[in-house]
């Protein structure tokens, strides 16, 4: 389940704090066993070489790309494809969901 932070409804807002996603499936590093893993919103240097339309679809390969440099802790390229399918898509709806304008996520949240 990720958990996503908003201002409340009567700010007539809805600003996108840093989520947490709890993974179906953990993945083992070593000894470390990642169970969950936080993400921020992405800025524009941040998304350099990905193409906005490809993420906001979640292409696998977009999500690869973009999501070692907006999660903690850190996740490696062979971690990122240790992901099992339903956390990725969790993964990425959650990184969609950041490329939103206020106005329409101000509008999901009414």
């Amino acid at each position: 389940m990720s958990k996503t932070t908003d201002i409340p409804a009567q700010t007539g807002s809805f600003i996108t704090k840093p989520t947490t996603v709890d993974l179906d499936t953990p993945i083992a590093r070593g000894d470390q066993v990642i169970a969950t893993i936080t993400l921020r919103r992405p800025k524009a240097g941040e998304l350099r070489g990905i193409s906005l339309v490809e993420l906001t679809q979640m292409d696998v390969t977009a999500i690869a790309k973009v999501l070692p440099r907006i999660c903690d802790p850190f996740l490696t390229p062979e971690d990122v494809n240790k992901l099992e399918a339903p956390d990725l898509l969790k993964i990425g709806t959650e990184i969609a969901l950041f490329l939103l304008p206020k106005d329409v996520t101000a509008s999901l949240a009414a």
